[in-house]
């Protein structure tokens, strides 16, 4: 067995595949201590793996963000994009380096396993591989890897490899890259000198060429095909974190088995502070119609919802291994694990997504034909009201949802992550005993 170092962003949807991650790992024999932020603490000792928290600025709460990014909301598009990782993801830099680097120096890790935009890696992952364990990514949000048959990571563009598309997207990457990320880059690189490190060797958005392997969290068909994707990258599957622990379900709950159709809404538990951007304008927009809809608040009291329409029904929280079986739509603000967890069980989406990595989500379920991109954050309940009649009327999505579940369930997405980590040890074990 293996001792492995997990490390993941104090974020939702990056710590929560990591820590299911650890819970397989630790169910098969192998030693897995989780560094991520000190408010999952409890949510990694219950796999039975360590926990060591991050410090300094790295170790923020993202329940509350905009304590972190005072300044956020005074972005729009591509800028937020770029405010964000700056501010998430590189000026937490040193501060992760330096746990990373203690974590090492105290467990010796065989390997490593990080998420895609824990950039605290990258001082170690530019050492000399033989002075340092192999280190692995696992893709917890779109993949980010440049291409001459798609756009740029962030524009939320449908890929194209046709003659033409390959020319708008050589020009495209030229722009993402040379200006609208050159500050971006330069303080990357910044980072990068003041920790002793020489510059990186790729565009800060394309560094999942680094890795010795990157583990992309979904299945392949989810993805943009490109015929110079990186020789480490491997599809592995989707990794669905287990349903959270509800208590009775609630007193409407048999109404889920009705005639009506079952669409859920959901804003998730971070994005949620603002009922108005999606779940308002969906109960608006499906009052008249014959459906059932359903609402999760994310953890924010029921009543916060105000007034709900006569077929809408809200909670909490709700079981989604027993919810999304009866749904028949789901209206969601593009978080990456929400879509692919309602893929997995068949359900076709609609997807209002405008910040963070909800765009590139969004696009990829309109190019893959399982949803409706309402191409904004914040769409109009007449929007919303459209988009659930098409793909209520239209049964291509469902169908198309089905395959792509059924697709998702020939992976033994563990067990590959498993068998990637295993030989990355195997591997340079092999090289350090040829050098001596």
């Amino acid at each position: 067995m293996s001792n492995f170092l997990l490390c993941a962003s104090p974020i939702q949807g990056h710590a929560a595949p990591l820590i299911a991650i650890a819970r397989d790992l630790v169910a098969r024999g192998h030693d897995v201590t989780v560094l991520t932020g000190s408010r999952f603490r409890d949510a990694v000792l219950a796999t039975g793996a360590g926990h060591r928290a991050l410090g300094g600025v790295a170790d923020f709460d993202d329940r509350v963000m905009q304590d972190h990014l005072p300044e956020r909301d005074r972005h729009r598009g591509i800028a937020k994009l770029r405010y964000d990782i700056e501010t998430i993801f590189i000026r937490t830099v040193p501060d992760q380096s330096r746990a990373v680097e203690a974590a090492i120096a105290d467990l010796a890790p065989d390997a490593i396993l990080v998420d895609a935009a824990f950039a605290g890696i990258l001082p170690t992952l530019l050492d000399d591989p033989a002075s340092r364990p192999p280190v692995l990514a696992a893709g917890v949000i779109p993949l980010s890897q440049s291409s001459t048959d798609a756009a740029p990571y962030g524009l939320g563009l449908a890929p194209s490899a046709s003659a033409i598309g390959r020319l708008r997207n050589r020009a495209l990457n030229t722009l993402v890259e040379k200006v609208l990320f050159r500050q971006t880059q330069e303080l990357a690189n910044r980072t990068m000198a003041e920790l002793g490190r020489p510059v990186l060797p790729s565009f800060v958005l394309d560094l999942s060429r680094l890795f010795d392997r990157f583990l992309q969290l979904s299945p392949a068909e989810f993805e943009y095909p490109r015929r110079d994707l990186s020789p480490n990258l491997r599809f592995v599957g989707t990794v669905l974190p287990p349903a959270p622990v509800t208590g009775a379900l609630p007193e409407w709950w048999m109404e889920l088995d009705g005639d009506r159709p079952v669409v859920h809404v959901t804003q998730g538990t971070i994005d949620n502070k603002d009922f108005d951007r999606v779940v308002r304008p969906t109960l608006d927009a499906l009052a008249e119609r014959e459906v059932l809809v359903v609402v999760a608040t994310g953890g924010r009291p029921v009543e916060e919802l105000g007034a709900l329409p006569a077929n809408a029904r809200a909670a909490e929280f709700l079981p989604y291994d027993r919810l999304l079986p009866k749904t028949d739509v789901f209206v969601t603000n593009a978080g990456y694990g929400g879509a692919q967890y309602a893929l997995s069980h068949g359900v076709p989406l609609v997807t209002a997504g405008d910040t963070e990595d909800k765009p590139e989500v969004s696009m990829r379920a309109e190019w893959a034909g399982v949803g409706v991109n309402l191409r904004t954050g914040t769409p109009t309940a007449d929007a919303v009201r459209r988009a659930v009649d098409t793909v209520l009327a239209d049964r291509g999505y469902r169908r198309r949802a089905q395959v792509l579940a059924a697709r998702i369930r020939q992976y033994d997405t563990f067990g590959e992550i498993e068998a990637e980590l295993e030989a990355a040890v195997t591997s340079a074990t092999a090289a350090r005993a040829q050098v001596m």
